[in-house]
């Protein structure tokens, strides 16, 4: 067989492109910016970052199968709030329940949402649309109309955010075991291989027997998780709870997944390319304000742009992908 060229295994992989992007990008920024590329601001990015990153992976799951969720930011307000509640009235006082409780809050929405998409056949935009605004409103409810807990309010849960293992942020410690397990569980488990079945060809999922319903509603399960966990993370990075945190954010998340080659489709998307996605997004956000040339208002125009032209080129190359793979059958 003859050997294929640098070149096109990198045209043939989304995410060795993307890891290029991701490498052009630090050396831009640290050209601009030196203090960039130092252990503490990359550590500072990814704290910061923690939300998308970790939702992407949900998104992830929700997107193989040709569904979306834009009620992600609304559950993760609700069940940040509920737990910045709990620890200001002195209801709880554990930072381990108090992540434990967001998760919970997180899975009985995702759980809802998805009973309402498997079960009751709604569309996911037209399902998750509704339940954005009803979990944003329950959330202002759980705080008494508008109360935020501040840090003084949060006691020792706001310290888990600053505090290491290892030499390494806990909160860091959460994203890489996040993508740890979900790598696994996406490549080498029978679930992860059914996600992508079902995200691929519904029909034929079923015929061979496998339950699209129940893939459906997990994976607005493993979202709403995500979306708890994400709320917990929220309210320690941040040291606060607001009822409207994270308003808008779910198009970031979004985004990232849809940077990183998932596709809106369903069946195609990897873990890799989420992490890379999310990373790219990370370092548009963390370099955009070191750039002194660039006022304030062109940011979200900027991040736009870089967004589109990255989308394009993964459309490009996904194209070539297609053409490279035909040209391999062909006798």
């Amino acid at each position: 067989m003859e050997k294929k060229s640098v070149i096109k295994k990198i045209t043939g992989s989304r995410e060795a492109l993307l890891a290029i992007i991701v490498i052009v990008l630090f050396a831009v920024v640290t050209a601009i910016s030196p203090s960039f590329l130092t252990p503490k601001s990359l550590m500072e990015m990814l704290k910061n970052n923690a939300v998308t990153m970790v939702m992407s992976l949900g998104m992830l799951c929700v997107m193989l199968v040709g569904g979306i969720d834009i009620s992600i930011m609304s559950t993760l307000a609700l069940s940040g709030m509920s737990i910045g509640m709990l620890l200001k009235y002195g209801h709880i006082t554990s930072t381990l329940l108090a992540f434990i409780i967001a998760m919970a809050i997180g899975i009985a929405c995702g759980l809802v949402v998805g009973l309402v998409i498997s079960r009751a056949n709604v569309p996911p935009i037209i399902a998750t649309m509704g339940f954005m605004y009803i979990y944003r409103a329950m959330g202002y409810l759980v705080s008494h109309g508008g109360e935020w807990a501040s840090a003084a309010a949060l006691g020792d849960f706001k310290n888990f955010a600053t505090s290491t293992f290892l030499g390494i942020n806990k909160v860091i410690w959460v994203i890489i075991i996040c993508y740890v397990v979900f790598f696994f569980f996406m490549k080498w488990t029978r679930t992860g291989r059914r996600i992508y079945a079902v995200g691929s060809n519904a029909s034929a999922a079923q015929v061979s027997g496998i339950n699209a319903k129940n893939i459906n509603l997990l994976v607005y399960v493993i979202m709403g998780f995500l979306a708890g966990l994400g709320g917990a993370l929220q309210v320690s990075v941040y040291a606060s709870a607001m009822p409207d945190m994270q308003y808008g954010g779910e198009m970031d998340v979004i985004a990232a997944c849809v940077i990183g080659g998932v596709s809106m489709n369903g069946g195609r998307g990897t873990v890799v390319g989420a992490l890379l996605g999310s990373l790219i997004l990370a370092t548009i956000a963390k370099a955009l304000p070191l750039i002194p040339f660039f006022n304030q208002l062109w940011l979200n125009t900027i991040k736009g742009v870089i967004i589109l032209v990255v989308v394009v080129m993964n459309v490009i190359l996904q194209r070539i992908a297609d053409k490279n793979a035909l040209k391999g059958r062909e006798m």
